[in-house]
């Protein structure tokens, strides 16, 4: 159900002082992209969805962004504007949609540790059933051409590759420094190729690179990851944010990019 792109957007960037993202707002204000905000129904709930569409003329593909622990932020948005300046649809459903009465969508959240305090609440087959609703709503838009891949960045990054387990239709698992399933059961269940984005200074996700590679090899699945020297974690928002100094963090951001465009061009 589409719902007022104007007056959605002055609720969903509304956001307390404490998670203001001002640069991402702008990157936002500038994209000469459409943008719109859209309900999709999961059950019996609605999951509030952020969209940005590229500038072509042909059908694309699309990618499912999965945000961060602290819920659909301004920056989220941007990394989805982002990803549609690939060439990309773009599709960020706000997980903590109808959390309760008083919190209808991330923005409602008077600061981002009540945010993820929330979102360490939400039941896993929730996640996945809005996931799906996401998933469904973005494959049936007239502009996209049948490839949906999944993104994800931190707890979003272990729940994109948590997802690929549970959607054997996607055409790529992209994971932004974030923990993978332990289950083999799980992992075998794969039917796409997981590709994983790290930073050096990581040490406690890195130390679940290689027993995920490990497991990986035993069930016979595609893990393509590299490790950027230098850059930490949540790399990609802090290479955005301009108040952030580190070349590292900014260096790792922009190869990114470009290996994203890598893969989705590639598939």
């Amino acid at each position: 159900m589409r719902i007022s792109i104007s007056l959605l957007f002055l609720l969903s960037f509304s956001w307390n002082p404490l998670q203001a993202q001002d640069y991402a707002k702008k990157q936002l204000e500038d994209s000469p992209r459409h943008h719109e905000w859209v309900d999709v129904q999961s059950g019996e709930r609605m999951v509030h969805c952020f969209v940005a569409y590229p500038e072509a003329s042909e059908p694309t593909g699309a990618v499912v962004l999965i945000h961060e622990n602290t819920g659909l932020t301004d920056w989220v948005c941007s990394a989805a504007d982002q990803v549609a300046a690939l060439g990309f649809i773009a599709i960020a459903p706000d997980l903590l949609s109808d959390f309760d009465l008083a919190h209808m969508r991330t923005s409602d959240f008077s600061s981002s540790d009540d945010a993820r305090n929330a979102l360490y609440e939400l039941d896993e087959d929730q996640i996945t059933q809005d996931l799906d609703a996401a998933f469904n709503y973005i494959l049936a838009v007239p502009s996209c051409d049948g490839k949906v891949s999944v993104l994800g960045f931190s707890w979003g990054g272990s729940e994109s590759f948590r997802y690929a387990a549970n959607n054997s239709a996607l055409r790529s698992a992209i994971v932004f420094y974030g923990m993978s399933p332990t289950n083999k059961k799980d992992l075998k269940r794969l039917a796409c190729p997981v590709y994983g984005f790290y930073g050096g200074d990581d040490e406690e996700v890195n130390g679940t690179i290689d027993p995920t590679m490990d497991i990986m090899s035993e069930v016979n699945r595609d893990y393509d990851y590299i490790v950027f020297k230098g850059a930490g974690h949540a790399f990609m928002r802090k290479g955005d944010d301009p108040a952030e100094t580190d070349s590292k963090n900014q260096e790792a951001r922009d190869a990114s990019w470009q290996r994203i465009a890598d893969i989705l061009h590639g598939q």
